[in-house]
């Protein structure tokens, strides 16, 4: 039985974690367990009937490894979920890729942060995110920040640390 977190679940759809737990505790047919991390997991099978999944193997496949913490694969789930528009899920997956080091997702937070895609508006977490990423040595990051220098006081700008 192939089974999804309740968090991944939250972020793909438009239900809040208190009409899961609803759904959960008034179906007892959902197969629900807990994940090593702790997580609470359900049946795929049962979470479609409430929420769009994928059907093909290899989508489905990747959803899965990015919902285990693949960070690649929260990122080709970031590019999935944007590409349907559902940014809310882009931004989900993005920050779980991002805050695992993983640069293109860091990248695309970062333009997230700056239009108010998925997220509010916020340009310093944007401009963090990108600077984090280009300090991976993304070279659209790096593009992105060179065009920014005129307009940044850089040295009151906090910047993460060069590994």
């Amino acid at each position: 039985m192939t089974l999804i977190s309740l968090e991944a679940l939250i972020a793909i759809g438009d239900s809040s974690r208190r009409t899961w737990w609803r759904r959960i505790s008034d179906n007892p047919s959902f197969q629900k367990g807990t994940d090593p991390k702790g997580r609470t997991v359900i049946s795929i099978n049962a979470a479609r009937e409430f929420v769009a999944l994928p059907h093909d193997d290899s989508t489905l496949a990747m959803l899965m490894a990015a919902d285990a913490g693949d960070p690649d694969s929260q990122n080709d789930a970031g590019l999935m979920y944007s590409e349907l528009e559902n940014h809310r899920a882009a931004v989900y997956w993005w920050r779980a890729a991002a805050e695992q080091e993983n640069a293109d997702a860091m990248q695309l937070l970062g333009k997230c942060y700056i239009e108010g895609i998925g997220v509010d508006v916020d340009e310093d977490a944007g401009i963090m995110w990108i600077a984090r990423a280009a300090t991976h040595g993304h070279i659209i990051a790096r593009t992105q920040l060179k065009g920014l220098r005129p307009f940044i006081d850089w040295r009151s700008l906090e910047l993460p640390p060069v590994e």
